[in-house]
């Protein structure tokens, strides 16, 4: 900004008084410079020379020695400075200047080419005073134009602040600076970084409901717009049921879990996988025409069959409208089935319970029927050994003639005994006979050959006792041979009665492993359809699309960060 400079108008020192018609003169003359805003105009004095004839410059201040009163009266000499010829012909050509009647807007733009050129002017007159004398027009359109061009291209390369040009005002009129304060130019700068977040955050918030207007909204209406006009309405019939163990008591863990969901617990899984397994889908496709039913053109397209359905397509259709769930704790099974038709869905609930109560008395007929052949076999084992044991018996005791060998043996030492007996009196007696002086020679003669045939019989008790001439039919030998056959007879005994009690045991277990399908609750036909859950299924199918945008999202946002770190 350029500050006017303050100019003395008048540099006269007085040392004197000044006439009273003088001061009138200058206080008319003060009055119309406040007027036209100019210097007021100074007397004539005449300078005086210096005595060697040099001629003094024009800026320089010369003393007033007299001065002219009005109505020709002569007054005492004032002394003082007065302006140069030169100053005095500017204030001349100013006042020219204004006569022009030049407006404003004109004075501000000579103001303004004098500042492009570099004057030091004082006023917007002495501006156009200064450019005329260096041959600048300033009312030319062609300099307005140029200074308005210049002016705009320092613009957009460098914004500046806005200079507000003095203008002649009033004496000791001050004007308000157009620079801002740094703290408003901070508030300034402030506002506009909030102005340009608030549009970045407002182009980002569109951006964003855009998105989830396609990725989220537009395939929640394509899904809600299916389940509330195209799905087939799907009609469920609900079963429960229980497989049940036949009463009977248990030894050990056995008899502890007797009765409860834990003894059935394998068998209840067997069923259920049974019945989602594709084996009964085609059994039911067999006896109820499966198949069939669901390739009706009247069914939507997504649950309808093709025509040239595989089983794999069938399979699909038959895992989502039969679902089975056990419950382990109270050991129900609960089977829902689905069809477009009420009385096709409880055709095909009970046609699923036949297969299931068949699947169960398979499972548990095979069961029996191991147990039982195991028995069984051991048992005519058994019997069979006996068998051979007791025609061994049989053959030994036909060979020896004899029904009780023991008893033959126990003869012959009895008689072996009195033998021995006999033979101790006869040696008693022929001792006593020995013992006299004069033994009878005839009583000792006899008494000798009692003892020697006794002797001979004791021998040949023994010999045939010990008979081993007739080799493995002897006596003793066929006794041994019959005891251990009677022994092997008596053990095939014991293990033939063995096998019979294990063979009771065993058709008492599995008697009790004997399974049963309880239907607690039979399938009814529904009245109203059960499937599809319109609203259920669309607020699905929006919390789906809006999890899978926003997994894709975040795993944008962090390769995007990952990428620009």
């Amino acid at each position: 900004m350029t500050t006017k400079p303050k100019a003395k108008k008048f540099r006269i020192r007085r040392t004197g008084g000044v006439p009273e018609g003088v001061q009138h003169a200058s206080a008319a003359g003060g009055s119309a410079a406040q007027t036209s805003n100019v210097a007021p105009l100074r007397p004539l004095v005449t300078p005086t020379r210096p005595a060697t004839g040099a001629t003094r410059p024009e800026t320089a201040k010369e003393d007033v020695s007299t001065r002219v009163a009005p109505e020709g009266k002569a007054s005492a000499p004032m002394q003082g400075q007065v302006s140069s010829a030169a100053e005095t012909g500017a204030e001349t050509e100013i006042d020219a200047i204004k006569r022009e009647g030049l407006t404003g807007r004109q004075l501000r733009m000579a103001r303004r080419l004098a500042q492009k050129h570099n004057l030091p002017v004082m006023s917007d007159y002495d501006a156009v005073r200064q450019l005329r004398a260096r041959g600048i027009d300033p009312l030319e359109r062609g300099n307005m134009l140029d200074l308005v061009v210049q002016r705009g291209e320092k613009t957009a390369e460098k914004p500046e602040p806005k200079v507000q040009l003095p203008q002649t005002i009033q004496p000791r009129q001050t004007l308000p600076s157009t620079e801002l304060s740094p703290t408003q130019r901070r508030e300034m700068e402030i506002g506009k970084i909030q102005q340009d977040i608030m549009r970045r955050r407002r182009r980002k918030l569109m951006q964003l409901v855009t998105r989830l207007a396609v990725f989220v909204g537009l395939p929640t209406l394509i899904a809600a717009y299916y389940f509330y006009a195209v799905a087939t309405p799907m009609y469920a019939s609900k079963s429960e049921f229980v497989i049940l163990q036949a009463d009977g008591s248990l030894g050990g863990l056995g008899g502890f879990f007797a009765g409860t969901q834990f003894a059935t617990s394998q068998d209840s899984i067997s069923v259920q996988s049974f019945l989602e397994s594709k084996e009964a889908m085609l059994q039911l496709d067999r006896d109820r025409g499966f198949k069939a039913h669901f390739q009706q053109p009247w069914i939507d397209p997504i649950q309808r069959l093709a025509p040239d359905a595989t089983n794999e397509d069938a399979y699909k259709i038959y895992s989502r409208i039969v679902k089975i769930g056990y419950d382990p704790t109270e050991g129900v099974i609960r089977m829902e089935v689905a069809a477009p038709d009420p009385q096709v869905a409880t055709e095909f609930s009970q046609s699923l319970l036949t297969y299931a109560e068949e699947r169960v008395n398979n499972l548990s007929g095979q069961k029996r029927e191991d147990q039982m052949r195991e028995a069984r076999q051991s048992f005519e084992d058994a019997q069979a050994e006996r068998r051979k044991a007791q025609e061994a018996l049989v053959e030994l005791q036909q060979k020896g003639a004899l029904l009780d060998p023991e008893g033959v043996i126990a003869s012959l030492r009895g008689r072996i005994d009195q033998v021995e007996v006999q033979i101790q009196e006869k040696e008693l007696q022929l001792a006593a006979l020995l013992d006299n002086a004069r033994p009878s020679k005839a009583k000792v003669d006899g008494t000798r050959a009692d003892i020697a045939r006794l002797n001979d019989l004791l021998d040949d008790l023994n010999a045939e006792m010990l008979d081993t001439s007739r080799g493995e039919n002897s006596l003793a030998r066929l006794t041994v041979r019959i005891q251990m056959a009677q022994a092997d007879l008596a053990t095939r005994d014991m293990m033939l009665q063995s096998a019979l009690q294990q063979m009771e045991t065993t058709r008492m277990e599995a008697n009790r492993q004997v399974r049963y399908l309880t239907v607690s609750v039979n399938p009814v036909p529904s009245e109203e359809p059960s499937y599809p859950r319109s609203f259920e299924n669309t607020i699905l199918a929006f919390l789906l699309f809006a999890g899978i945008y926003l997994m894709i999202s975040l795993t944008a946002s962090i390769l995007r960060e990952q990428v620009s770190s």
